[in-house]
Parts: C-alpha cells; structure tokens; sequence
C-alpha cells in the first residue's frame, strides 16, 4: 500500500514524546490522513488528563479511549500471578499492558475503515512485537506503520527538536526525558544517565520515583497488611473485599509508603540486546510475594516444582508478545487448575523496601504439625530405613559394580 492511498490510520496515542509528535509526522509523510488517535486505559491516571485537547490540537481528528483496566487484570495479570511468572526478575509491566492494547486498537481500526495502525515502539525494543502480534491475530491484514522504523529521527533529543519546531506542546524536558511506560501495575525508567550500568540511580531525586518512595524515605515503623485469596485469586486486603484492579491500585498505596518493589535490573531483550532499566511495581511485588507464601502450604511438591519450570516460559511468552496463542491458553488453564487450592489469608509486614512474612492460614492447607513436629507426633521414623535403602538401591549398585562386587 502506498503512503499516498492510506485516507485514515488508528494510532496507539499515549500523549508522550513519541506519539506527540508521530501526528505531525503523519500529515507531513503520509499524504495528510485522518488520525484517529486510541488511548488504551491501563491504569495510567494522570496521563490520560488532557490528553482529548492535545491530540485533536496537533491534528487528530478524535480521540477514543478505551477502558482497559479489568480486562488486563482479569485476564492477564491474574492469570500470570497464579503462575508466579516474572522474565528474569522483571514482573511483566509493560508486556501485561500491550496485548489488550494491540487488540483494541485492531477492533477499533476494523471498526473504523482503518487502513493502518500506526504505534509508536522503537525499532529497538520488545513493544513493537507486542503489538503487531496482538495487531496480526485480530486483523491480520491490516498495514502497521513504526514511525521509528521509517523516519530520520535519532535519538529523543532530535524527538524534542521536531516536537518545538512544529508547535507540540511536551510534559518533559531534556533533562528529564526518562523514556517511562506507566499503568495499574507498573512505571519504568530508561534512558539518560540509566544507559550506563555504572551509574547508580538517584531513587530520591525528586519526581524520579512516582508510585511511592525510595526504602530510605520509607517510614521507620513497618506497616502490617493481610491479603485473601480464592483459588490463587486475590480477593481482600485487610479484610476488605474489592475487585482485582482495586486491590492492585490498594496495594500500590500501601507498597509505595514503604518503598516496596523498585528494582534496578538490566534484561535480555527479545531483538537481542540488554537494556537497564528502573521499575516500580509495588503493589504487584507484594502480591507476588504473598501468593508465593500461601503456595507453600497449599500445592503438592511435584505441582509446585513442574509450575516453577513452566513460569519461565510463560514469562516468556509474554514477554515476546505470543499472549495470543494456543501455548498461553494450554499454560492458563495449567496455572487455574493448580491454584484450585490456593485459597486462604497471609499476613505481611512491609518496612523499608522489604516484605516480611507474618503468618498464613488456609482451609486446604497440607502442612500438618503432627507429622513435622520435632516433639511426640503419629509418625513412625522408623520406615524412613526401608525408604532410604530403596531410594538410594541404584545408588548401592552402582558401588558395588566399582568395587566388582556384583
């Protein structure tokens, strides 16, 4: 399809540095289309304020938000909870959020007579596949314009010079240009002094950190905080029942008081290179942790041991953009079926950037006291011989072929 016979485009619009300027971009390369601009709401906040103004003012001719929040949390992120998936030591922010973006703005394109989605992802990062898979299995037909990957601009520095020179108002400045994805679950730092590994992130500059504060701003009490589950699903927190999404947001509170969840990692990126970044996830953090404990009194070794194995690679297969598949519906219903148990109340004390266990109840619990006691208990220590020399037979043959003795 030539540039000059695309009339109309939907573009994933966020208000930031990328697609502020992408619009402008459009009219000028892309022989002046109508731009339909789409904000998936995952939980962003304040980002989505102003947003309408901005993008009909730099030559959209609507914006449509769409409320994404339930449908990430009920869909994606519990699921991925149940199975503890993280990539490496990174919990999935920003991957949670692109599948439902990629597929809305596909619903939404299709709907509208769309003849190409335009998204702002680098040619350089995981974005990209993320959404134009999610893009490809709802309208697979459908052109997909990467701005990054066509135009002459470099670097976020050159970003900002086209944004000045064609009038687009921006929320940031050269020093502050921290490339950021935020939603319900997460934001991200990368960029400016973060590109070298070397330098140590100044967690306490002021507007660095925006879901809470650094461990070292945290309060010096600890915070007690207990959370429910049914079914590996979180349920309550202090007693409290909400809907998923409220509990996330709840915890977020919570977490970033005390300076839960921020973590400094460098990780392999799907195109091939590492990249560092900084991530907030405290609320996230906590139910991770939370759901791991109950885990521990509720899930037979072996399920636990094989989930621990297939974690890796459903983070995986988030993480590379495949949440559309046939192997994350057979991992899902994995994930439901061994969490079937995974239902009771664990309490946590939250103190400067740590979580520690307080204590965890469950109705389906297979911990039994009587059996692991170290004083007088039913279990008969004596069959452990017979075990023993049963497990370790091939042990002994082995031996016993060494010394000739067989």
């Amino acid at each position: 399809m030539k540039n000059e016979s695309i009339k109309k485009v939907v573009l994933a619009y966020s208000g930031g540095l990328d697609t502020s300027i992408i619009i402008p971009w459009l009219k000028e390369n892309y022989n002046n289309p109508e731009i339909i601009a789409v904000a998936g709401n995952v939980g962003q906040a304040d980002e989505l304020e102003g947003l309408e103004e901005k993008a009909i003012k730099t030559g959209a001719s609507k914006l449509i938000v769409a409320d994404l929040v339930d449908e990430m949390v009920d869909e994606i992120i519990i699921p991925s909870l149940k199975m503890n998936a993280k990539y490496e030591t990174y919990l999935l922010g920003t991957a949670f959020a692109r599948p439902v973006i990629g597929k809305k703005l596909a619903e939404i394109a299709l709907a509208e007579g769309a003849d190409a989605i335009v998204h702002g992802a680098t040619g350089k990062g995981n974005d990209q596949v993320r959404f134009e898979l999610a893009i490809k299995r709802f309208a697979p037909d459908m052109k997909i314009i990467a701005p990054w990957r066509e135009w002459d601009i470099k670097s976020r520095d050159e970003e900002i010079d086209y944004a000045e020179a064609h009038n687009v108002p921006l929320k940031i400045s050269r020093e502050t240009s921290y490339s950021k994805d935020k939603n319900l679950w997460h934001l991200s730092h990368e960029g400016l002094d973060l590109e070298d590994p070397s330098n140590e992130p100044n967690l306490d500059k002021p507007g660095f950190l925006e879901m809470g504060v650094s461990p070292y701003a945290a309060p010096d009490v600890p915070t007690y905080v207990t959370i429910d589950f049914e079914a590996g699903a979180p349920v309550a927190v202090n007693g409290e029942k909400m809907k998923a999404s409220k509990i996330i947001a709840k915890l977020n509170e919570l977490g970033g008081a005390n300076g839960i969840g921020i973590i400094d990692i460098v990780e392999n990126r799907l195109v091939g290179m590492k990249d560092r970044g900084v991530y907030e996830t405290p609320g996230g953090t906590i139910l991770y942790f939370a759901h791991q404990q109950l885990e521990m009194i509720t899930v037979d070794r072996d399920t636990l041991h094989l989930k621990q194995k297939l974690s890796v690679d459903y983070a995986d297969l988030i993480y590379n953009g495949k949440w559309y598949s046939p192997l994350q519906e057979a991992l899902t219903a994995f994930a439901n079926e061994s969490n079937k148990y995974v239902t009771g109340t664990v309490k946590l004390k939250l103190y400067k950037g740590n979580i520690i266990p307080a204590g965890m109840t469950s109705p389906y619990s297979l911990y039994s006291e009587n059996l692991v006691t170290f004083g007088e208990s039913d279990y008969d220590q004596g069959q452990a011989a017979g075990f023993i020399n049963l497990w370790g037979l091939s042990t002994k043959v082995q031996a016993l072929r060494e010394q000739g003795k067989l």
